[in-house]
Formats: structure tokens, sequence, C-alpha cells
């Protein structure tokens, strides 16, 4: 059981805590007060969303023989439990379909207690999880955007909405940092898998560009990550407290030097993939931070 449960990838579940925590602090700096039945239900579907569509994708990647041939590190090129054990492909399978059930099956729920436009969102989330490892990931753009979506405007957005009742300004701005940041993760993550995918017919943006122009790509999303808290701040969209999310420039400019500097040395990096792991939940932790600070003060 723990072999078939690696396929759900356990140790990056912990984005979809980041993601629903900075979705509860919207939802508490607006309105004042959350329902916990609410903040569970939200939870497990989340939880059991990346979770399929990780264990989709370590399926697709083992049938592909895809996994016998990418360069594994510890944030990208999977877990290897189907390489280990072949014998549980079906059972993976099955995994991946059972937890996107379970995803719909909440989403519905929370469609039917809180609104029907929910349901745009839901069925997004539903043809990303089902379509990001055999159809997206031959998309440069749509390969490159669908994670960001996934998991800010499907995730991020939808929970601030069930949560909080409708959306905010400040609900929009914090789905959008997590769109930009989130992409960024998977983009670097491409880097030491661009010969392994080019060889199952995958055409994400590294195998197109290159490692130097997605640098470039990558350091643009970063910028404009920050420049939207910012510019929200300015404008009265979102409390200053979440300037507080800046501090992680103090992880943001080290790991663009390294991307920036050397690009096509980036795959055999490893330090530098777990920095921007690092990153991609401590900038949207933050900005949750700010935002559950001014809760507080105004309570």
């Amino acid at each position: 059981m723990t072999q078939l449960l690696r396929v759900t990838r356990p140790n990056f579940l912990t984005l979809t805590v980041v993601c629903i925590a900075l979705a509860a602090t919207v939802a508490l700096e607006h309105v004042g007060s959350i329902a916990l039945l609410d903040l569970l239900l939200v939870s497990v579907l989340a939880l059991a969303a990346h979770a399929s569509v990780n264990a989709f994708n370590e399926y697709h990647d083992f049938r592909s023989g895809l996994d016998l041939t990418t360069q594994r590190t510890p944030f990208s090129g999977g877990s290897g439990a189907l390489v280990e054990s072949p014998h549980l492909a079906r059972a993976a399978l099955s995994l991946a379909c059972v937890t996107l059930v379970i995803t719909i099956v909440a989403g519905l729920w929370l469609v039917w207690v809180h609104s029907w436009q929910l349901l745009w969102l839901g069925v997004i989330g539903v043809v990303v999880i089902y379509t990001y490892t055999h159809y997206l990931n031959r998309s440069p753009l749509l390969c490159l955007l669908a994670p960001g979506v996934g998991f800010g405007m499907c995730m991020t957005l939808g929970a601030s909405w069930v949560l909080s009742g409708g959306l905010s300004a400040s609900a929009w701005v914090a789905a959008l940092v997590v769109t930009l940041v989130v992409s960024n993760l998977l983009l670097l993550n491409q880097f030491p898998d661009i010969e392994a995918d080019r060889a199952v017919g995958r055409r994400h943006l590294p195998i197109v560009w290159g490692e130097k122009r997605c640098a470039k790509l990558f350091a643009a999303f970063y910028w404009l990550a920050y420049g939207l808290i910012g510019v929200a701040v300015w404008g009265g969209l979102i409390t200053p407290w979440a300037l507080l999310a800046l501090v992680s420039l103090g992880l943001c400019v080290p790991l663009l030097g390294k991307v920036l500097g050397a690009p096509q040395q980036v795959a055999q990096q490893v330090a530098t993939l777990g920095l921007n792991v690092a990153l991609v939940h401590v900038l949207p932790l933050l900005m949750a931070v700010g935002l559950l600070i001014s809760w507080w003060r105004g309570a």
C-alpha cells in the first residue's frame, strides 16, 4: 500500500495545503469568519485533485516508457514507484480514477450548496487533471499555464469563493500570484527532462525554446508575481500586510541568479530545483500570514 501511495507524490501535496491556507486567509480577511465544514470539504477536494493528477502522471509516464529514461531528482522525474513495482500500474490508474471521482463528487456538492457558477472552475480543473500528461504536454503554452491555472484559478480562487461566499479583489490577486509561481515550479522542473520528454513526443516550452529563453520567462513570472502584489497594495485591492510576501525575495534573488547565470546547468543542480520548490511554498505562505495578521488586527 505504501508503494502504491507513492504515485500520489505525498511530499508534494504540501503545495495544496499552502494554497488552501492562502484561500482561507483571503476569506477570513474579507468576511471575518469561515465555516469549518466548508474548509474541510475544499481541503479534501483539493488534496484529492492533486493526488489524482499526480497518479495519472505516474501511470502515463510509466506506460509511455518515460519513467525508464528520465533523469530523476528529488523534485522532478516522478516517484519511480511503478518502475520499481510495475505490477502496481493498474492499481495506480484505479487510484487516479478514484481520487478524481472524489474530486468531482465533493465539487458537485459545493456547487449545489453554494453556487452553480463554481461549476465552471470545476470543469476546468477536471479537464486539467485528466488531460495534463497525455495531451496538454504536447502544447507549449497549455503545458506552461495548466499547472498554474489548476492551483491558482481552480484551487485557490475556487476555495476563496466557497469560504467567503463570493469573489473579492484579494482573492483574484492571490489566485494570480499562485498561477504565476506554480507555472514556474513546473517550468523549471522540466529542464532535467528535456531529452527524455522529447523522445516520447512531448512538446513543452523548454523543448521548443531551450533553457536560455525559458530562464528569462522564469524570471519574468516571478517579477510579475511580486509586482502584482505591490500594485494591488498600492491600488487598495489587498491589505498592505500582503507585502510580507516580499521577504521571500531572500530566496528569489539567489535563485534567479543561478537560473539566469547558467540555465543549461540547472538540470545538474538539484539544490536550484529545491530552492525553487521552497520559494513556491514560502511566497504564498508569507502572503497568507500577512492576510492573517490583517484579519487579526481588524477583529
